[in-house]
């Protein structure tokens, strides 16, 4: 809540004080029916993922996370954005024998944590289908900063409640050690997540952020149980994990197989050019041709699902501008 109520600030001042970039034309129709359900799940998914880590371990935690394309693929396929293909679904098979695996493994299992990691991995699920049916829909197109201006504050509002009717009246005032720049610096982190993501996406590629992404999620679970002795990794962990982690890997390259074979010969430097300044974790790389009738004609429905928990980020693709210019 913290972080939201941080970055809808910071947002604020960006965009109507030093006016780094213009807001959008935002009507109240889009608002209430693509901005407030995309903050409302994204709030879930930030609840509920960090409920968890009152129950199970940061590596553990960190090993649940490879269920990410599970359950996009699943609500994807749910929601109709996406088809059910034999080699998709035998790489989710893959990826949730490697996770059962590693939960068999884990040495302080509890059941209350991992409902609640998972519910919030779904949850996050959902907001990057309901990215790409609503948004594509409208034809809206937000870069990170005014993402964060028109959701932050919403996802705020949606986790105030929970805060206000839950947590708080068991907080006594007296027992607070309110330190100042713990918090700023907390919430500067998250801030800083936000934006160096853009970058990273901006001068490198979404190729580039998925190997990073790997080479992160074993830089986590290396420190977790370095900095947090109690939370001990077994053998099977590692072996679950690392099933898991390859069924990932062979997802992403399922994906970017896909995207080479639906591509014409003329269209591959302007995609790699939108990759690297547009594609932002809720869409895919064809997802720019989407009910705009695109060049092709394909309906790329896969979703990106390079996501961090405090990303709130709306796909901005040059693609939705350039073919939605009235004609």
């Amino acid at each position: 809540m913290i972080h939201m109520g941080f970055s809808a600030a910071v947002a604020f001042v960006l965009v109507r004080v030093f006016k780094v970039v213009s807001p959008v034309k935002m009507t109240f129709e889009i608002y209430a029916t693509c901005v407030i359900p995309i903050s409302a799940f994204f709030a879930a998914s930030l609840w509920f993922g960090n409920t968890a880590y009152l129950f199970i371990s940061v590596a553990f935690i960190q090993m649940l996370k490879a269920l990410m394309p599970v359950a996009t693929f699943v609500m994807a396929v749910l929601c109709g954005t996406d088809k059910l293909r034999c080699d998709l679904f035998l790489n989710m098979l893959l990826v949730s024998f490697g996770v059962v695996i590693s939960s068999y493994g884990e040495i302080h299992f509890n059941v209350v944590g991992t409902v609640y990691q998972v519910t919030g991995i779904f949850a996050e699920a959902l907001r990057l289908v309901l990215t790409q049916v609503l948004l594509q829909k409208k034809g809206l197109t937000l870069n990170p900063i005014t993402s964060l201006y028109y959701i932050a504050p919403c996802s705020f509002v949606f986790l105030f409640v929970p805060w206000y009717l839950l947590e708080m009246p068991g907080i006594e005032v007296s027992q607070i050690q309110f330190n100042f720049w713990i918090f700023f610096s907390n919430a500067l982190c998250a801030l800083a997540l936000n934006f160096s993501i853009f970058l990273v996406i901006g001068r490198t590629g979404a190729v580039t952020i998925r190997v990073a992404g790997v080479l992160k999620d074993w830089i986590l679970i290396a420190l977790s149980t370095v900095i947090f002795p109690e939370s001990a990794i077994t053998k099977l962990n590692i072996i679950g994990y690392a099933i898991a982690l390859c069924g990932v890997v062979m997802y992403n390259y399922l994906k970017a197989k896909d995207v080479r074979s639906t591509q014409t010969p003329g269209d591959s430097e302007r995609t790699s050019k939108d990759l690297r300044s547009s594609n932002m974790y809720g869409l895919d790389e064809n997802s720019s041709n989407i009910g705009m009738g695109g060049k092709n004609g394909r309906s790329g429905s896969h979703l990106e699902v390079i996501i961090d928990e405090e990303v709130p980020l709306i796909p901005a693709s040059k693609g939705l501008l350039s073919r939605s210019k009235p004609s």
